[in-house]
Formats: structure tokens, C-alpha cells, sequence
């Protein structure tokens, strides 16, 4: 199977739906309140996100992730059906939380077989200066960027508010699923594409690094990332989800969303 995946830095969102549905701001107002609650520790004791300490899970698809042992898809459903709980009217959300890790795909021999470095971990804006808030600062000096006067400035050359849609991020499995979506005609909302595009870009939303480069849409779509990001992050488990039950509902939102062949 052919990887169509051309990347298209500068304007590739132009065409992007804006309208965000009046009952999905009454759910952003309402999130606060919601049942889920993040746990103070993953599944085996230790803190998220710790890349510091030595983990005791078995190796899986993506090494860069210190807190999950289980398979891919229990992880895309485990994410998908908490958020459906809490958030049963936006099905865009549920069917965006299945597939946003699918770009990882690139790391299996059938679409490329890259390299893990290649394909996940966190993502960060090139072309300018790279933020201290980005994980393993320190090694960053070793990029031949950080050397270039051209891209070592705040800004480097892009311009304040420019939108993120102009900014070229590092390659990974983000930008891969979502110029997926983007070429196949997907009918997702807006904020779904930006989660799918942004949400490992941790700098940015859980450290607030690069806001500068942020347009008014970015900053709409960035209040549902942030809802996003509680599920994606916490509701890693050992309780899974049985495939077969949930099938046909997510089937449907495939359906839905997407058309029946894909260009991968």
C-alpha cells in the first residue's frame, strides 16, 4: 500500500470549517463539572509522563509512551469511551479520540516501517527557536538549527500570530493522520483536526510555550485539546474495552465522517 503524504506546511487549513456548534460551548463551559477524574498515578505507581524513571511495561507500539503496556486500540478506545461518557453528544470527539494515534501506522513495514524517533514522541515548531518547555531541552543543542541566525529567534521566520496552520511542525504520527483526514475529504470540525494534528505537541498545551504564534481559531480549538488531552493522558487501564461491543457504534461514526476508501 502507497503512502500518499505529501506535507503541506504553509496554508494547509484554509479550507477548515470555523463553525463550532453553539451546543459544543455549552459543553466547554460544563467541563469542569464532569465525572472523570485523573488519577495521581499510571498503572504501575509512578507519575505521568515521567520520562526520567525506568519503566516496568512491557515494550509496545510506541516506546516514547512511559505509561501504557496495553495494545494500540485499547488505548484508542479506552480514550474514545471515556470521553463518550462524559461528552455523549459529540460523536465528532469520540470518533477523533479512536483514530488519533492511527498515524502511528508509519512505524509498521506496510506504511514505511520508520523508525520510532520518526514517528512518535513529542512534536515542536521548526524553524525558530526551540523552547525550554520542549521535553529533553538539553539535547536540543545538538540540532544544527539551533546554530542557524535565521531560525534561532523567538519568532525565526514566522510572524506573530501567524496561525499554527503556517507553522511547520516535526515530522510524526500527528501531522501524518491528519493530512490523512485532510486528503480523504473528512467532514470533522475543526477542533477535531487540531486535536489529531496537535495533540502531542505538549509545549504548547500543557506548558502554554509558542501561544505566540497562535490565531484566534487556534485558540478556540485549543479549549477542546485541553479537554482532549485529560482523557488521552488518564484513562489509560487494565479494565479494557470489548472491541466487538463498541464496533458497530464507531463503525457508524467512520461512516459518518469519512468516505468508504481511504488514501493512505
Amino acid at each position: 500500500m502507497a503512502i500518499q503524504a505529501e506535507h503541506h506546511a504553509h496554508g494547509s487549513q484554509a479550507e477548515e470549517k470555523k463553525n463550532v456548534h453553539t451546543e459544543e460551548t455549552s459543553e466547554l463551559v460544563s467541563a469542569k463539572n464532569r465525572m472523570f477524574k485523573a488519577p495521581k498515578s499510571n498503572a504501575f505507581g509512578q507519575s505521568f509522563r515521567d520520562y526520567d524513571i525506568e519503566s516496568e511495561r512491557q515494550k509496545v507500539v510506541d516506546d516514547s509512551d512511559p505509561d501504557l503496556d496495553e495494545p494500540q486500540i485499547q488505548h484508542l478506545l479506552q480514550t474514545a469511551e471515556a470521553i463518550r461518557k462524559d461528552y455523549p453528544n459529540e460523536d465528532w470527539l469520540h470518533l477523533t479520540a479512536l483514530i488519533h494515534d492511527l498515524g502511528k501506522i508509519l512505524h509498521l513495514p506496510q506504511f514505511g516501517e520508520l523508525p520510532q524517533w520518526a514517528v512518535v514522541g513529542d512534536t515542536f515548531p521548526v524553524g525558530c527557536a526551540f523552547d525550554e518547555k520542549n521535553v529533553h531541552h538539553k539535547y536540543f543543542k545538538e540540532n544544527s538549527d539551533s546554530k542557524n541566525p535565521a531560525y534561532n529567534t523567538k519568532d525565526g521566520v514566522y510572524s506573530k500570530g501567524c496561525g499554527l496552520d503556517n507553522v511547520l511542525m516535526s515530522w510524526g504520527h500527528d501531522d501524518y493522520m491528519y493530512m490523512v483526514a485532510k486528503e480523504n475529504g473528512t467532514t470533522l470540525p475543526s477542533p477535531g483536526l487540531f486535536i489529531i494534528r496537535y495533540h502531542s505537541f505538549y509545549p504548547l498545551h500543557k506548558e502554554g510555550a509558542y501561544t505566540h504564534f497562535m490565531s484566534e481559531e487556534d485558540f478556540e480549538n485549543l479549549k477542546w485539546l485541553h479537554i482532549f488531552n485529560k482523557y488521552d493522558l488518564y484513562s489509560k487501564s487494565k479494565v479494557l474495552v470489548d472491541v466487538e461491543k463498541v464496533k458497530p457504534y464507531y463503525q457508524s461514526l467512520i461512516d459518518k465522517y469519512f468516505p468508504a476508501k481511504l488514501k493512505w
